[in-house]
């Protein structure tokens, strides 16, 4: 029990440390290399984001992109693990 509690406080501790640092994202332009696209839109990661671990960027909208594909995008949101952005 004392091992289940020291874990969600370090979880929740570490969910808001990566909620900010997605945050001061906000507004910024990024290069994001698109790994899937679909009917809704695509989805990428950041050069500093690994595949399947870390988090993604999200591409409303944009159906037109093709896996493999790097492009530039303002942040325009951010949870505590993906962001959202908009191409430039």
């Amino acid at each position: 029990e004392v091992k289940e509690k020291r874990l969600a406080r370090f979880m929740a501790k570490q969910a808001e440390i990566s909620a900010a640092r997605l945050q001061a994202k906000i507004g910024r332009t990024i290069d994001v290399l698109i790994d899937e696209v679909d009917e809704e839109g695509a989805i990428g990661r950041s050069k500093a984001d690994a595949p399947e671990i870390d988090g993604m960027v999200y591409l409303n909208d944009e159906t037109e992109l093709v896996p493999g594909q790097i492009v530039q995008a303002v942040v325009e949101h951010a949870d505590e693990h993906d962001l959202w952005a908009r191409l430039i």
